[in-house]
């Protein structure tokens, strides 16, 4: 929000000027990846598609709005799917974007994405270990523990939240659950199913 870049505008929580999305609205209703219609991660590609055109995205910490979640695992697991889906799309998209917008922000889409491979690496070491020798080494841990806790602690100064630093308890459903579930995301790219 400092640099009026910011990458993803929620769709239940986004308001966008009229003008601005009556410039766009052809490019966002013909959402292709591929060749193939996509209709998810919508929230996404209408950011990046505004930043394209010259405008600002913004985030506001007293705005108040709702949205519904999932309440189960199956869900849970098919909104992240599409999420993930949705980020690897529009990241692609992004990266030619990038050099028009702050530095910090090339940064930050890097962290966002180099992070979970080395997070995905870190873990495929220690399970590659364990099933060789049947332990994990110290460091191994200590890699994951660190690279979660500078991302919390960034997030939290960032955000000027010490609550964001116990997102870190995230770490074994991300490594678990999400991380592999990103890994099948970005071999079904072209799949737009829900």
């Amino acid at each position: 929000a400092r640099f009026g870049a910011v990458m993803c505008c929620c769709g239940p929580c986004a308001m966008y000027r009229r003008s601005a999305l009556a410039l766009l609205l052809d490019q966002y209703e013909a959402q292709f990846f591929r060749g193939k219609p996509s209709d998810f991660g919508e929230d996404r590609h209408l950011t990046i598609l505004m930043l394209k055109a010259g405008f600002r995205t913004e985030y506001v910490p007293d705005a108040i709005a709702a949205t519904v979640v999932p309440h189960s695992l199956r869900p849970y697991l098919r909104q992240q799917l599409r999420w993930a889906r949705s980020t690897f799309r529009d990241t692609f998209l992004a990266w030619r974007l990038l050099p028009e917008l702050d530095g910090y922000l090339t940064l930050d889409v890097i962290g966002q994405n180099l992070g979970p491979l080395l997070l995905a690496i870190s873990s495929l070491a220690a399970l590659a270990q364990l099933l060789i020798d049947g332990s994990i080494p110290w460091w191994t841990g200590l890699t994951i523990a660190a690279m979660t806790t500078v991302r919390c602690c960034v997030a939290a100064l960032r955000a000027r939240e010490l609550r964001f630093i116990g997102f870190s308890l995230h770490t074994p459903i991300n490594i678990c659950l999400l991380l592999p579930l990103k890994a099948y995301a970005l071999c079904t790219l072209s799949n737009s199913d829900r």
